[in-house]
């Protein structure tokens, strides 16, 4: 019996990219394909997409897995068919059809109800998603028969507009909170309209300040030679391009990595804003340090830390 080929090793990569996730893939399951592709040590995702839906999913390696979190956080935007007449068991294409119904609306109908949806509104999470009851997804739940109680939560809806009105298809650009389900709002536009309705298609264009035009798809990585894919990740503080940025001298630099908390007004540096979150460097490179908070008095209090300075590429 031939021995077994040795494995790749593993790269200690650090950085982002931006991928166009496919129709068909579980955000997990796109996480898993690139970090083959990449040959990475750790990786993450920054909040799933369904696997109908397309679009933007940052995904982060190494010391960027620690910045997740401010992308699940962030404001989201979306691209949505919504198909009028028609319900599904979950809410789009994937489910099965519960009801068809006529529809018979105008366009004013719709202005009119899509005005009701903008602002602060309550949403009933689905019994298809990912929520977990009882340490187990609500999904798994559903696919039991087994319908649960959810309290409504409070999401913000900051836009909602019509890009394509041709019955029986609305198309909608939404832009909305963290924590709002995309496939409720249509059933519930759907339910406003007295026809129902459930998601066609669903495409995410833009996740904080980061943008679908800069994503990149599975078959390029692919297609990239393996010794190139690790130059098509982007800097670690691509995530935090909204924070304001802050360099210190290689003193501060080096206390400010220990978890040190800096008064920087003392220290006579120069504050990018008076209170509130920044991204760290050193004084005269790109080495990004970490993120911190300026709280009173100028004073810089360390937040999470870069184990080894990254250089922004």
């Amino acid at each position: 019996m031939l021995p077994r080929p040795p494995k790749k090793p593993r790269l200690a990569l650090n950085g982002v990219l931006l991928l166009d996730k496919p129709v068909g893939w579980s955000s997990n399951d796109a996480l898993i394909k690139t970090k083959h592709l990449l040959a990475a040590k750790k990786a993450g995702h920054t909040g799933t997409l369904d696997p109908f839906a397309t679009g933007l999913l940052p995904l982060c390696f190494g010391e960027a897995t620690k910045f997740a979190q401010d992308l699940l956080d962030a404001d989201k935007t979306y691209e949505t068919v919504i198909h009028l007449g028609v319900t599904t068991t979950t809410g789009d294409t994937e489910g099965e059809v519960l009801e068809t119904r006529a529809v018979d609306v105008t366009r004013d109908q719709i202005d009119a109800v899509l005005a009701q949806f903008r602002g602060a509104i309550g949403q009933t999470p689905p019994m298809y998603s990912a929520l977990k009851r009882d340490g187990k997804p609500l999904y798994e739940y559903a696919r039991a028969g087994i319908t649960l109680e959810r309290e409504v939560r409070q999401v913000s809806i900051y836009s909602l507009e019509v890009l394509a009105f041709e019955l029986p298809f609305l198309t909608l650009a939404v832009k909305c909170s963290k924590g709002t389900y995309i496939r409720v709002l249509g059933e519930d536009i759907g339910r406003a309209l007295g026809c129902g309705a459930h998601l066609k298609a669903l495409r995410r264009t833009e996740v904080g300040d980061l943008r679908l035009e800069q994503a990149l798809t599975l078959e390029t990585v692919t297609a990239a030679a393996e010794e190139q894919r690790a130059a098509l990740l982007a800097p670690v503080d691509t995530l935090l391009s909204s924070f304001p940025a802050l360099h210190l001298r290689a003193e501060l630099a080096a206390r400010f990595l220990h978890g040190q908390r800096l008064s920087l007004g003392k220290e006579g540096v120069d504050l990018p804003c008076a209170a509130g979150r920044v991204r760290v460097y050193g004084e005269n490179d790109n080495n990004l340090l970490g993120t911190g908070n300026i709280v009173e008095f100028g004073v810089l209090a360390p937040e999470r830390l870069i184990s080894t300075a990254q250089t922004a590429q």
